[in-house]
């Protein structure tokens, strides 16, 4: 019996999706079925596809007589696998020989892990660069809070342990973050320090064409995750509470104090309701203020006062900082 599954999407991917089976068909680990979902593509995909089936048993290819977009795939293949193990692919990407060797051997001296990711390296139109996410679950977890912590193509989870969440069409283009997200409020993820996939950057991504629409998406999510800290997505104010956790540059001094007040409130409810790890998140909030006042769209005296006497953050900044700050703001 397979002991995983791996699960690609593709839409007319006739450029880049024989290196990518064949990186799948080449790993040193071998126990698996490659499900590919078709989305009714109108190039060469299906022949291409249809070329490795007839010499490997494990590809199995599923026809789609219209367009349903990749998280409606996805989610087909997740509940067509039938192993132990889920593995993500996208058509467009390459992963190493190794990847699924290394993977599995996490997940199998973890059974309390849910989720095992790697960092993966950006080539194509852009230039290559290897992404190094956090790797260890509380810092995964606090990183979730402002970005996605995981490559979408380095997944590889338990399938039991995902239980009944899968990708949600209202946060597309950021449907994997949505997934994710909620996916490490209920179980532990790891990251192997190392480079195992190749994600191939070009001008048909998702993030490139529809960056309006990711912004939305990654705003209400942001939005989700803080309600754990009885945060509500519909307080006026929780704007706020997301400029808190992840960076927004060129705000008013008067949005930043309200920044300031809603990053005391997640700190004190965090420390009420050790959602995530205290330290982690303080040192994370301490430098998204530090970096907030610094990029202010404009300065005053009595703005420097607040963060001098009321803020708290005044002494936590670097002294290059307190000098230009102090200059910004009696110039």
């Amino acid at each position: 019996m397979k002991r995983l599954s791996v699960i690609m999407p593709v839409y007319n991917g006739e450029l880049y999706i024989e290196e990518a089976i064949e990186s799948i068909l080449n790993q040193t680990f071998t126990n698996f079925n490659l499900i590919i979902l078709n989305d009714n593509s109108t190039d060469s995909t299906v022949k291409i596809i249809e070329k490795f089936q007839e010499k490997d048993d494990r590809i199995i290819l599923i026809s789609k007589t219209k367009n349903l977009g990749p998280a409606n795939l996805r989610n087909e293949g997740i509940d067509i696998a039938d192993t132990e193990y889920v593995a993500l692919l996208d058509a467009d990407d390459i992963a190493l020989s190794t990847r699924f060797e290394k993977q599995i051997k996490v997940l199998d001296s973890n059974p309390n892990l849910g989720l095992c990711g790697t960092w993966f390296t950006i080539f194509g139109d852009k230039k290559e660069k290897v992404l190094r996410h956090e790797v260890e679950h509380d810092a995964l977890k606090v990183q979730f809070l402002y970005s996605c912590g995981l490559g979408n193509s380095t997944v590889m989870f338990r399938k039991s342990a995902l239980g009944d969440l899968r990708f949600e069409h209202q946060y597309v283009p950021a449907e994997d973050y949505g997934l994710w997200s909620e996916f490490i409020a209920k179980s532990y993820f790891y990251n192997i320090p190392e480079s195992l996939v190749r994600y191939r950057w070009h001008p048909g991504n998702i993030s490139q064409t529809k960056e309006e629409n990711l912004r939305i998406a990654e705003v209400a999510i942001k939005k989700r995750q803080l309600e754990r800290l009885e945060i509500s997505s519909n307080d006026p104010k929780s704007i706020y509470y997301v400029n808190a956790v992840c960076l927004k540059r060129k705000q008013t001094p008067e949005d930043i104090i309200g920044t300031i007040t809603a990053a005391k409130v997640v700190l004190e409810k965090n420390k009420k309701l050790g959602i995530y790890h205290q330290a982690i998140l303080t040192k994370h909030i301490d430098e998204v203020i530090i970096r907030t006042i610094r990029n202010a769209s404009s300065y005053h005296s009595k703005f420097y006062t607040f963060i001098k006497k009321e803020s708290g953050y005044f002494k936590k900044m670097p002294l290059l900082d307190k000098i230009m700050f102090f200059f910004k703001c009696k110039i």
